[in-house]
């Protein structure tokens, strides 16, 4: 009876086994398909930011900066986003304030010459609101950022609107007579404008 029992018990340890490994392997098997890779329409898109100067506001813009994203609404843990922009090519409507930007004083772009944000927690808000929870790296600096964005997206195209705030003095932006808020705030306020095609 005993040996009964022990061969009876085997049989359904080896019936149960495939059953135990198959539910080992779902959750590998299971795994949620890459996020899409979107292609940015440069033309249609714009990387600014805005501050002032004495008491005037001024709004500047990167001409050269480009985009790795890959997102899905529906697997936000599988996208992520990586922003590389060149330093040099800030433009501000001011001749003077564009030979000075790439300068040591502010970017430093002899020695740190791309900024980058890298960000792969996403965080859905409703209403086609999102938040890119990432890192800021600039002038040698990574400090944690979050940038809120709306996104509407139909068919294969997107159009994206983001906005954060950054504080340059956190950076090292603004060195000798700009190390301080006199005139210049530490508050810079910095916005994307996307389209972008499903690849």
């Amino acid at each position: 009876m005993k040996s009964f029992l022990i061969k009876a018990v085997g049989i359904g340890l080896a019936a149960m086994g495939p059953i135990i490994f198959a539910g080992a392997m779902l959750p590998a098997a299971a795994q949620a398909a890459p996020a899409p890779g979107w292609a940015v329409n440069m033309a249609a898109s714009r990387l600014t930011f805005q501050s002032s100067m004495g008491g005037e506001a001024f709004t500047g813009q990167f001409q050269r900066w480009r985009a790795d994203i890959r997102f899905d609404p529906q697997n936000l843990p599988a996208s992520s986003v990586l922003v590389k922009v060149d330093m040099t090519s800030a433009r501000t409507g001011s001749s003077e304030r564009d030979e000075a930007l790439p300068g040591d004083d502010w970017f430093a772009a002899g020695k740190f010459g791309v900024a980058t944000f890298a960000a792969k927690t996403f965080k859905d808000l409703g209403g086609g609101r999102y938040q890119a929870i990432g890192t800021l790296t600039m002038r040698g600096v990574t400090r944690p950022l979050a940038l809120a964005f709306m996104l509407k997206i139909q068919g294969d195209q997107a159009r994206m609107e983001g906005n954060t705030m950054i504080d340059r003095h956190v950076f090292g932006v603004g060195q000798g007579q700009f190390a301080g808020a006199d005139s210049i705030p530490f508050a810079v306020n910095l916005r994307v404008s996307l389209a972008a095609k499903r690849m």
